[in-house]
């Protein structure tokens, strides 16, 4: 059976969010952001017009827009807002994936027996913005990557519908950047050598594109030739993820436990980034060495960033560990987690943070999470006794 992939996008949904609830912003420049020396977590249409795209630096957007009107960000409202929508899709498709706050992938194969499949997500985004007030666009086709490519082709304009049969043609006049894991290094390399069409691209032999670009190589050819068979993976909306570290010996050294403490927070911080979540829900526990257990918790900001969950562990466990007693046990649950980049939290930080960060997690990433750490936790060394979990709760 040829499946039914349907992509669904918010239309840039912390713009839309905000003149929800202030009517003002209607047709103005408007970027969500922070600081002059932040970035662009996300911008009108008005403001693209002037050439401003999300994550560039906040003064080199206001440089090309100045007239734009900048703004802190909510993420309290954003997320309260996916919920809804998460809520919506869930109540009617039978396979939902929630890839980001605003990005949505559904599995709707063999609707069409019953009922018309475009049809059918015509009404669900109907309803949507009718429960919402949020626009949004959607594409849908045989499979993930066309659909997501389609839903980019299609804002502003329609909702798409590539049938099986279209999907090359529709594929093949697109540049190459078009196609998800194409980034710039990428794009600029296969450019150098007269490759700058996904049908191009396609007709190249993948052996060589493999040669240049390694095992990505084999995906991208695939993906410029419509071929993807990653499955719609079902969502789940509430989980937690959380590491424990047991001494050998039990501790007093206050020096030594806010060092592992932090390392486990990079850590944790990491995981975070990787799977695409941002957490609003610390909690930090403590085991002493006559097996008294106590924890502590606090709601913040989402947020992955190292530094800011560190700080607010630390303070945590300051307030938490009074007894001066020996500890056999500290742990740190990262709870409340909502889909989202790093990215979408920059409201405050600059674009050097954003890089620091993006460096490490390429460099964790590629060779293990201790390749790279801060100097401040880099006494917490992962052991059989430390368990990562991702639990519901």
């Amino acid at each position: 059976m040829t499946r039914a992939i349907v992509h669904l996008d918010m239309n840039t949904f912390f713009v839309s969010c905000e003149r929800i609830t202030n009517s003002q912003l209607e047709g103005i420049p408007l970027i969500i952001g922070g600081g002059d020396r932040g970035v662009v977590a996300s911008c009108s249409y008005e403001a693209r017009r002037f050439g401003v795209r999300s994550a560039m630096p906040i003064n080199m957007a206001l440089k090309l827009c100045p007239q734009a009107k900048v703004m802190k960000g909510d993420m309290e409202l954003y997320s309260k807002y996916s919920h809804t929508i998460t809520e919506i899709i869930q109540e009617k498709a039978p396979v939902v994936e929630k890839a980001s706050i605003d990005e949505f992938y559904l599995d709707i194969t063999g609707m069409d027996k019953f009922y018309g499949s475009y049809k059918w997500t015509s009404e669900l985004a109907k309803s949507i913005t009718k429960e919402t007030g949020l626009p949004l666009t959607f594409a849908l086709s045989v499979n993930k990557t066309v659909s997501k490519i389609g839903t980019g082709e299609g804002k502003q304009k329609m909702n798409l519908e590539i049938p099986e049969h279209m999907v090359k043609s529709f594929l093949n006049p697109l540049s190459i950047q078009k196609i998800p894991m194409v980034g710039d290094v990428t794009f600029r390399l296969l450019s150098r050598i007269g490759i700058r069409t996904i049908q191009t691209l396609s007709e190249m032999p993948v052996e060589v594109l493999q040669q240049m670009i390694g095992k990505n190589g084999i995906d991208i050819w695939k993906k410029a030739n419509g071929v993807d068979t990653n499955p719609v993976e079902p969502y789940s909306e509430r989980k937690s993820i959380s590491t424990e570290h047991t001494f050998s010996q039990d501790t007093i050294d206050l020096a030594k436990l806010k060092s592992i403490l932090m390392g486990m927070v990079e850590k944790l911080a990491f995981q975070l980034r990787s799977e695409q979540w941002l957490t609003s829900t610390i909690v930090v526990k403590i085991r002493y060495a006559n097996f008294d257990t106590e924890t502590k918790q606090c709601k913040i900001a989402y947020t992955s960033a190292d530094h800011i969950l560190t700080t607010n562990v630390i303070e945590l466990f300051d307030k938490l560990y009074q007894r001066r007693m020996r500890l056999r046990l500290i742990g740190i649950r990262f709870s409340g987690l909502v889909r989202g980049t790093y990215q979408i939290n920059l409201f405050e930080d600059t674009e050097e943070m954003l890089s620091l960060y993006a460096a490490m997690d390429k460099i964790k990433s590629r060779y293990g999470f201790d390749a790279v750490m801060r100097c401040a936790g880099a006494s917490f060394k992962p052991n059989n006794k430390d368990e990562i979990l991702k639990r519901k709760v």
